[in-house]
């Protein structure tokens, strides 16, 4: 196996050779920030499970007490993007992200980085237009049986705010449809989200921490979560 580093491949017009080939994440070297730490220099992974407290989780931060206008805006964002997906509108969905937004779903909490380390989603936005031509595809298997889902979003809260930036965390439950099987998938969403030209906030990383990542599945996940 080689050893030379490769990046996150990007999309171009041979679909068919990109995708065919083994994608490698790995760290880049001399980088001084990397992976979610890249796009939010303050982000840290969720708290790993203590031992002095019985195997909880620290106590997490309080939202913060902004404009009641402000709230409600984050609120619908998120809200917005639940229905996107359930409805599969795949490039609405794609769109709520910044130019350089990433969608990264972590293996476990305490990764900071997609780089070196593996992980379920690591995608920007020119892998999730490949995400979405494969799953739009007329043939594409994985679509063919009925397939629903079905988001509720909950406990949004906006943690900090910085120069042009929020970071809110929220609480999510989906449950998916495959003909008559019904799965569950749980956790906490946590968004960097900064605004664009025009004013409307844009998704620069989504992080995605499933509860149950380590559970096993009958088929992998298609589509964003």
């Amino acid at each position: 196996m080689s050893t030379k580093p490769r990046a996150i491949p990007t999309a171009g017009p041979d679909f068919e050779h990109l995708l065919a080939q083994d994608v490698v994440i790995e760290a880049t070297q001399g980088a001084a920030r990397t992976g979610a730490q890249a796009l939010d220099p303050g982000h840290s992974p969720v708290a790993p499970l203590s031992r002095s407290t019985g195997g909880a989780r620290a106590v997490p931060k309080p939202g913060l007490m902004v404009d009641a206008a402000l709230q409600r805006e984050v609120e619908q964002l998120l809200f917005v993007q639940a229905e996107l997906l359930d409805g599969k509108h795949w490039q609405a969905f794609i769109d709520l992200f910044a130019d350089d937004g990433v969608y990264w779903m972590p293996v476990t909490p305490e990764q900071t980085d997609w780089e070196g380390s593996p992980s379920i989603f690591a995608e920007d936005k020119l892998m999730m237009e490949i995400r979405k031509g494969r799953v739009s595809h007329p043939n594409a298997w994985s679509q063919a049986p009925m397939w629903e889902t079905n988001h509720v979003v909950s406990h949004v809260a906006i943690e900090s705010m910085g120069t042009g930036t929020l970071q809110v965390r929220s609480r999510f439950h989906m449950m998916e449809l495959r003909r008559d099987d019904v799965r569950h998938f749980g956790g906490t969403y946590r968004h960097t989200l900064a605004r664009d030209a025009n004013g409307a906030l844009r998704i620069r990383l989504q992080r995605v921490d499933l509860f149950n990542s380590q559970a096993p599945f009958d088929y992998v996940l298609q589509i964003w979560v």
